[in-house]
């Protein structure tokens, strides 16, 4: 798929998780194409050694597994992306190039999903412990989503939304009516604000935090 493209060099292959990480030590490539299941060793756990010991590597899980928990599990350890395997060459390569240059191409059916799932399991959550405190929220938590709601603008609450959507720079541009260049200003914005590593981790963290609710 991606022999011939000029922009784009293959410097290994890997049978599993262990070998992966191995050829990381030994060659340190920009970019590690991975799969959810494997022998010997499993991608999740793969991607989380190949992060703590090279956290400028990235990776970018290429997988048949269509299910958001394992999506949730990639995203936790640090994977910069989710494409399904069925996805067309193009998608294929323009995921890659998209988390090159910073985006976090995940499968937007698969993102819905999440983000359904993880407003479900915390509705009951609330109502449980509705009693104690309007939110639901221990209060050492209430204090650190208010100082961060405080210190998103309004604007970079809608990139982070549509960030989590799966959407690219382009299609959030697209979406807001602004520029490429402004939303990347966005996106490093939010970046900064929420104390991360990447636009994925931000959402991962708005997401435990409550902070893409409408």
């Amino acid at each position: 798929m991606l022999r011939g493209r000029s922009d784009l060099e293959v410097v290994a292959e890997a049978a599993d998780g262990r070998e992966a990480i191995a050829l990381c030590r030994s060659l340190r490539p920009d970019l590690v194409l991975m799969d959810v299941r494997m022998p010997e060793m499993d991608g999740i756990t793969a991607t989380r050694a190949i992060r703590r010991e090279f956290p400028h590597i990235i990776v970018l899980m290429l997988t048949a597994v269509e299910d958001p928990n394992y999506l949730s599990e990639a995203l936790k350890v640090g994977a910069a992306g989710y494409v399904l395997k069925y996805a067309s060459r193009q998608e294929v390569i323009d995921a890659i190039q998209g988390v090159l240059s910073g985006e976090s191409p995940i499968n937007q059916q698969l993102a819905t999903q999440f983000l359904m799932r993880l407003h479900d399991r915390q509705a009951p959550e609330e109502d449980l412990t509705s009693h104690a405190l309007p939110s639901g929220r221990p209060p050492e938590e209430l204090s650190e989503r208010s100082l961060l709601l405080g210190s998103l603008t309004p604007k970079e609450l809608e990139v982070l939304r549509l960030i989590a959507k799966g959407q690219t720079n382009q299609q959030i541009a697209d979406n807001l009516f602004i520029s490429v260049t402004t939303v990347k200003k966005h996106v490093q914005h939010i970046i900064s604000k929420l104390g991360v590593s990447d636009r994925t981790q931000a959402v991962i963290l708005a997401m435990e935090l409550d902070l893409l609710g409408e």
